[in-house]
């Protein structure tokens, strides 16, 4: 078991917004950490209500969604994203899920941001009590969420995420927040998610060497760049079996012959590109200060060795 300077068990808690983002972002790293003695615990804001069937053989016959018009597919899909999420948390290894409570909001714009069961409309006090309430139960070391750039992709619930992530890290710790969501508990370390310019080139010039052909086009290029915000690079080449793994659970959202999550296989990830990349993003330690320069290989880098540095 790995535990802080107190002998408290080391504790990392991730939010997500939908079943299936705690299998694109952040697997490796959390099913490594469940196996080398951490608590990890996730977070899923909604139920991925509004998630589209991506996946075109679930439609042939004998599957699920043969026959079936638009209306009764999305009632189906409804009903087997909880399943699938809970054959993704067993693969990657969470010792403890929660979820937020909220309906998927749909895509930005979209009608489904206007249903007021939605995270998108959910009351912002409410939606942070809510995490703050998990975070005092759990008392995770370090939070993890998505980043504060959302113009590669403005999903609604993804920016909810953010906002009520870095709302919740500040007053968790604060007595004069949400007194009745328990004892306070201050996290140490929060760290945001990010695919790297690096991971994108680096897998795109692997494919067009080794498959003739890449998904990654110039729109994902233009993406903003964050390679100079990195602060922490993990080496999880023994653990890419829980992406593919946890991927492949959630069935309606994940064609296993989609070249943009499997074009290559484990082995060939890992000796291409073996990492996860993390922005430090807030930090209670004292004299622990990871750059771009000066990078972590462990999100518990600097817990067991400095004083923590608690607000109030």
């Amino acid at each position: 078991m790995r535990s802080d300077a107190n002998g408290n068990q080391f504790c990392a808690l991730t939010v997500h917004a939908h079943p299936d983002d705690e299998a694109s972002k952040g697997a490796p790293t959390f099913a490594m950490y469940a196996a080398t003695g951490v608590r990890t615990v996730l977070v899923c804001c909604t139920g991925g209500e509004e998630g589209d069937l991506n996946n075109p053989s679930l439609k042939e016959p004998g599957m699920p969604f043969y026959g079936l018009d638009e209306t009764s597919q999305r009632e189906l899909l409804a009903t087997m994203r909880p399943q699938e999420l809970a054959k993704s948390v067993e693969i990657i290894g969470f010792h403890k899920t929660h979820m937020l409570g909220y309906r998927d909001s749909g895509m930005a714009e979209s009608p489904e941001n206007s249903n007021p069961e939605c995270f998108h409309m959910a009351d912002m006090d409410d939606a942070t009590g809510r995490l703050v309430k998990i975070i005092r139960a759990e008392k995770p070391h370090v939070v993890v969420t998505y980043n504060d750039d959302h113009r590669g992709y403005p999903h609604p619930d993804h920016i909810k995420v953010h906002e009520i992530s870095i709302r919740a890290f500040d007053r968790a710790g604060d007595p004069s927040w949400y007194p009745q969501a328990g004892p306070v508990w201050q996290p140490l370390k929060m760290y945001y998610s990010v695919w790297s310019r690096s991971r994108l080139t680096t897998i795109h010039e692997a494919l067009m060497r080794l498959r003739g052909s890449s998904p990654y086009d110039e729109n994902w290029f233009s993406r903003p760049n964050m390679d100079d915000r990195i602060t922490t690079k993990m080496n999880i080449a023994d653990y890419l079996w829980a992406r593919s793994g946890a991927l492949k659970a959630h069935a309606t959202q994940v064609d296993e012959n989609e070249p943009f999550w499997f074009g290559l296989s484990d082995d060939e990830l890992a000796e291409v590109y073996p990492f996860e990349d993390w922005i430090l993003a807030e930090s209670c330690l004292e004299n622990h200060k990871p750059s771009s320069e000066n990078l972590e290989d462990d999100l518990f880098a600097g817990i067991s060795e400095s004083k923590y540095s608690f607000r109030s």
